[in-house]
């Protein structure tokens, strides 16, 4: 009986002072914060005992320096996923995240005529789908141990709903997923057996819900 972990990082703060919807844009980078606190989410695997095999990411560099702290500390080299990667987005290189009543403007409306694909970007499904397939092969190439992938929030959130069996759809305000948080899969061979999550950078998460913004 093989009990296997996949570990699901959500990337830390990023550096966007113009509050842009960064989604698949390259260049943009972590934050001094965002790097404490992929420091931190490092600190807390290696504290609590975990055994981590190999640390997979997001080619975006946000990712991919979340991840490095958690590499360094278990002495395995980052790897890159294409399936991890953010959503797609028609919103991408805007700022409508920041001012909402920018949804308003004629050129947005033939995009948000459906909410439940959404009609605005990947479906929902397709980016669940990317993310188990993700999760299907680190499972299989770690049978027994913990995997650390790390992605982003939608991506993330909308697979826990699929593993959950609930409806893709959602509020994003109700997403529970926030930044540099970790949602862990344990499985029993083929079998799921539980879904936890963890904010190990909780209090510098609070910190930016207050004075900052971040997209997603």
């Amino acid at each position: 009986m093989a009990n296997t972990i996949i570990h699901l990082l959500r990337h830390g703060e990023v550096h966007n002072p113009d509050k842009v919807i960064y989604g698949r844009l390259p260049g943009f980078r972590l934050s001094e914060r965002g790097q404490q606190m992929a420091q931190i989410v490092a600190d807390w695997l290696v504290a609590g005992g975990h055994e981590i095999d190999a640390v997979i990411a997001s080619p975006l560099q946000r990712a991919q320096e979340t991840a490095a702290p958690a590499a360094l500390a278990y002495g395995v080299p980052v790897g890159a996923d294409e399936r991890l990667i953010e959503a797609d987005s028609v919103f991408e290189n805007s700022c409508v995240g920041a001012k909402p009543l920018g949804l308003l403007a004629p050129r947005w409306w033939p995009k948000l005529y459906d909410p439940f694909r959404p009609s605005w970007g990947e479906p929902y499904r397709e980016q669940a789908d990317r993310v188990l397939a993700a999760v299907a092969d680190a499972r299989a190439a770690h049978l027994g141990g913990e995997v650390l992938l790390v992605s982003h929030q939608l991506p993330i959130w909308v697979t826990r709903l699929a593993l959950e069996g609930k409806r893709l759809w959602h509020s994003p305000l109700k997403r529970q997923c926030s930044t540099a948080s970790i949602t862990s899969l344990r499985y029993t061979d083929e079998t799921l057996t539980s879904i936890t999550y963890a904010e190990p950078a909780g209090d510098l998460a609070k910190s930016l819900s207050k004075d900052s913004w971040s997209p997603r």
